[in-house]
């Protein structure tokens, strides 16, 4: 992997997050494979391949000296709408519009309980859970796992903490044969 290269013509290959620096900037910026960043199974998944883009968008020339980004996706994409306007913050805005309107962090607090059937609903009955919470699930998970979902209002994520942190101490004191992973706002919902 190679930090720099130098300022002369020549076609450079890498891939999201090993790109090199160029001396003066590259002539070019060809973004392929695009559809690889956007259609993960993840939350994050626009932000992410847009952060990417960016990153290797901004070691383009800029383009009053001949520097051009090319992005080859379709560009009715969010992401790439944003990529075109240069605009992160014009994504952060539909985003945030957008998981407020599904429930979905940061508009609101979700917990996620993985562990065993029976030791994810010993650590939800244990939960003294602040009042608005909303039990969503189970699903079953690969081998002999279930997941649940807890979402709370966002002023109520700290609630939400403090009473699993609690029911996850009185599983330690029963000396409860099976763990239960407990995750705030994660990346992954099922």
């Amino acid at each position: 992997m190679l930090a720099t290269v130098p300022a002369h013509p020549d076609v450079v290959i890498a891939t999201p997050g090993a790109e090199p620096v160029a001396d003066g900037g590259y002539g070019a910026v060809l973004l392929l494979d695009t559809w690889a960043l956007l259609s993960r199974a993840d939350l994050r998944a626009g932000e992410e391949a847009l952060r990417r883009w960016l990153a290797a968008a901004a070691l383009a020339r800029p383009a009053g000296q001949g520097g051009r980004v090319v992005v080859v996706a379709d560009g009715g994409l969010v992401p790439v709408q944003a990529l075109l306007r240069f605009d992160p913050g014009w994504l952060a805005d539909r985003e945030l519009a957008e998981r407020r309107e599904l429930g979905f962090p940061p508009a609101v607090r979700i917990a996620s309980l993985t562990g065993a059937p029976d030791a994810v609903h010993d650590l939800v009955a244990a939960a003294r859970l602040p009042d608005g919470a909303e039990l969503l699930g189970p699903v079953p998970l690969a081998g002999e796992q279930e997941r649940m979902l807890v979402r709370v209002p966002r002023p109520a994520g700290r609630a939400l903490a403090e009473a699993l942190h609690a029911a996850a101490g009185v599983r330690s004191a029963r000396k409860a044969p099976d763990p239960v992973r407990i995750q705030i706002d994660p990346l992954e919902l099922w």
